[in-house]
């Protein structure tokens, strides 16, 4: 189970501190260089690829400063629309899907960028839209090869652009864009524009708002992202219309969302917009959803003294500097659900104090319940994973979400758990005993 490909991004040769800094935030420095910088207040942080060689002292003095500089953030003032106070198209159900082109179906295209492309955001749009069999759903990469995922896992694309391009000229119906590393991307920006030019729904999720937003597509639309680049997207792309407290938002072509658990009930919500009501419904009992509507509470996850502050500091610094990385492993086989190994895996990555490794009986790519093509992970050094976490069992894709914040709270304390599940932008509170108590909506 521990043999290994050597182009894994999980190498042991690779620091563990520097990939579990990529685990909070997927974007490079000059776009959040973490999650915690939403304000814009400017604070000045070691790489946690020096942890190794801080001094105790000098940990402790630059968690004073990270202290001092996230309190700044907490309660710096931040300018934004509200969607209660926009026009009451903001929270109106997705554009009805119309045929073009005399297709059967619409042609979906979820795009990653090779180096670095979030793995939920990615996931669970496929997950949701193949179970749905409303679509011909399509996994593609801006380059030939694997799309290292972030914050774990490595995908195998259905094609690249130029081969999507070459038998679909006329372009894509939907095109759903993840959070990438590169969102400045030149290949991908000219692909995501020319797929808008030709008529097809750009759909953002999380801060892949960035890349949509960076290609102009975006300009004077009302659009959202993740809580915590909200500050960088204003001063960034001030022409986008940037809005608070939605889960989604549509406007006319473009349709955005919040941060990552956002992507399930906006997929569910693109069902509805392709095949109606009732088959939305029929596959929200099945993937354990009660409601795939607009609300949502932005507030609630923004760092606050004495509320979430101390979870967002745990899981963004002070786990990696004070904490050694764990390698954990998943066994995986043909048939895994897809939405819960990307939780899963996305959760456990997010710790600061461990990385998931997707574990295989062998090197082919794992095929899984809907068709998503998983390289499985290995160690170069021939080591055997610090732990290794049982295969997922059978349950509810939705429910991946509070398992595995469960399963980080049990392993690694209410603090961690609670970060994550700020960081997945999940209004869930760990109870000190259990992490199963939801926020008051």
């Amino acid at each position: 189970m521990n043999s290994l490909n050597s182009h894994s991004p999980w190498s042991s040769q690779r620091s563990a501190r520097a990939v579990a800094n990529e685990c909070l935030t997927t974007y490079p420095p000059q776009w959040t260089p973490a999650m915690l910088r939403a304000s814009g207040t400017k604070v000045f942080f070691a790489p946690r690829t020096t942890a190794p060689i801080l001094p105790f002292l000098g940990r402790a003095f630059l968690l004073g400063v990270a202290l001092l500089g996230i309190a700044q953030a907490a309660f710096a003032e931040q300018p934004s629309l509200d969607a209660a106070t926009q026009p009451s198209t903001v929270d109106a159900p997705l554009p009805v899907y119309r045929a073009r082109f005399e297709r059967t179906r619409p042609v979906i295209a979820i795009v990653g960028e090779n180096s670095g492309t979030e793995l939920s955001d990615f996931a669970i749009p496929y997950g949701v839209l193949v179970r749905a069999g409303v679509a011909e759903v399509i996994t593609v990469a801006t380059q030939p090869g694997v799309l290292h995922m972030r914050p774990a896992l490595q995908v195998q694309p259905d094609a690249s652009i130029a081969e999507f391009d070459a038998r679909f000229p006329q372009g894509a119906d939907y095109v759903i864009v993840p959070a990438v590393v590169k969102f400045n991307d030149p290949t991908l920006l000219a692909w995501v524009k020319a797929q808008g030019t030709k008529g097809g729904m750009v759909v953002s999720i999380c801060d892949g708002a960035a890349v949509v937003a960076g290609t102009g597509l975006m300009d004077g639309h009302r659009a959202t992202a993740h809580w915590a680049s909200a500050k960088n997207r204003r001063r960034l792309f001030p022409s986008v219309k940037w809005i608070d407290n939605i889960r989604y938002v549509a406007d006319r072509q473009i349709i955005s969302t919040a941060g990552i658990s956002a992507a399930l009930p906006t997929s569910i919500a693109l069902v509805e917009a392709i095949a109606g009501r009732e088959r939305a419904a029929s596959l929200a009992r099945e993937l354990g959803v009660s409601d795939w509507g607009t609300a949502h509470d932005t507030a609630q996850f923004r760092p606050r003294l004495g509320v979430n502050l101390r979870a967002l500091i745990a899981v963004t610094y002070t786990n990696g500097w004070f904490r050694s990385t764990e390698m954990i492993g998943l066994p995986i086989a043909d048939g895994v659900d897809e939405i819960a190994l990307a939780v899963t895996a996305d959760g456990y990555s997010r710790t600061g104090r461990s990385l998931l490794h997707a574990l295989s009986a062998s090197s082919a790519p794992v095929r899984s319940r809907s068709g998503l093509m998983i390289v499985p992970d290995t160690r170069t050094d021939g080591r055997p994973m610090d732990r290794e976490l049982p295969p997922l069992e059978a349950y509810p894709s939705a429910e991946s979400f509070v398992k595995t914040i469960d399963g980080i709270h049990r392993l690694y304390g209410r603090t961690t758990a609670y970060g994550v599940a700020l960081n997945f932008e999940y209004p869930l509170i760990p109870k000190r005993s259990l992490a199963n108590e939801a926020l008051a909506q």
